[in-house]
């Protein structure tokens, strides 16, 4: 849990799912929840799970599609209208979502018989995820891309010694308490943090000599003037366009493979495809948590071709 007041966090949380139970019919980004709770998005996102054990996007689908349950349990409207008022952009994305959550389809569970004792499936409301932890990712998986914009920022890290990968840099400075390193424990205190800590490969014009090109960072504002954790060091980093890959959901429990598949895809990419080329010394390249309910992601700095 992040270091404060407990209260604090249950309320900004309970802000947080007012402002979406108030908004459902209408579109609602990161930044729209993370300004309710007066917090950054990462550490809104943080909040928000630590005190629901969902993430804010993942509540606000369950939320739409439990809604969209009762509207098509009444009988009095087609399901291409509940659809489109719970912001589903298509009827084929809310059919799969719904089917995916529930287990049956929206149309079927529309003319289904009232079950007797609740509104929706059990599974759902006690939120199993089997679904996803049946998806594998082979070497056939499809790698989502897109271009992002990074404002110019500052990097907080802990640098190793000589770690080239995240077990060598595990080594070197110590486990946390949350099954990642000891500087990610610290990292995810940092209230200030744009995004959430990453792993990051240091070109080389970012590391001093004597020091590894693994090492555990996070992202703060340009002004960012509040304390630097002791053992930590702060660069800047420059304005920048950066490429985010994007597997498939995989089964945590063979993370090792799923993510190393995945990454050799990466390394076979090229960005001229999109017109772009990599510009390792803009950024390092930068690894978020793997999580197999979301997908192994990776960012790398790019620049357009002229």
């Amino acid at each position: 849990m992040i270091s404060g007041n407990k209260n604090e966090g249950l309320a900004a949380a309970e802000r947080m799912k007012k402002f979406i139970s108030e908004h459902l019919h209408e579109s609602i980004t990161a930044s729209d929840v993370a300004k309710v709770a007066g917090y950054s998005q990462y550490h809104a996102a943080r909040v928000f799970k630590a005190e629901t054990g969902l993430t804010p996007f993942e509540y606000i689908r369950q939320q739409r599609l439990t809604a969209s349950a009762r509207a098509l349990r009444s009988g009095k409207h087609k399901v291409l209208d509940v659809a489109l008022d719970f912001v589903f952009d298509t009827h084929e994305g809310f059919t799969r979502a719904f089917t995916n959550g529930f287990g049956i389809s929206p149309k079927k569970y529309a003319t289904h018989p009232t079950p007797e004792g609740w509104l929706i499936p059990t599974s759902y409301l006690d939120r199993s995820n089997t679904f996803l932890e049946e998806l594998y990712m082979n070497k056939t998986s499809v790698i989502f891309t897109q271009i992002v914009d990074r404002p110019q920022r500052k990097l907080i890290l802990m640098r190793g010694k000589a770690a080239d990968n995240y077990f060598d840099y595990c080594g070197e400075i110590g486990c946390g308490e949350h099954n990642g390193s000891a500087a990610w424990d610290v990292l995810t205190e940092i209230k200030e943090a744009l995004y959430e800590p990453v792993g990051v490969w240091l070109p080389e014009n970012m590391r001093p000599a004597g020091t590894g090109i693994y090492a555990h960072g996070v992202e703060v504002p340009e002004d960012f003037r509040g304390d630097v954790p002791e053992g930590f060091e702060v660069m800047e980093l420059p304005a920048c366009q950066m490429m985010v890959f994007q597997g498939e959901p995989y089964n945590d429990a063979v993370f090792e493979e799923a993510v190393g598949l995945c990454m050799q895809q990466i390394k076979r990419f090229n960005p001229e495809v999109y017109g772009y080329e990599w510009a390792p010394e803009l950024a390092p390249r930068m690894q978020l948590s793997p999580e197999g309910w979301r997908g192994y992601i990776e960012m790398l700095p790019v620049r357009k071709i002229s």
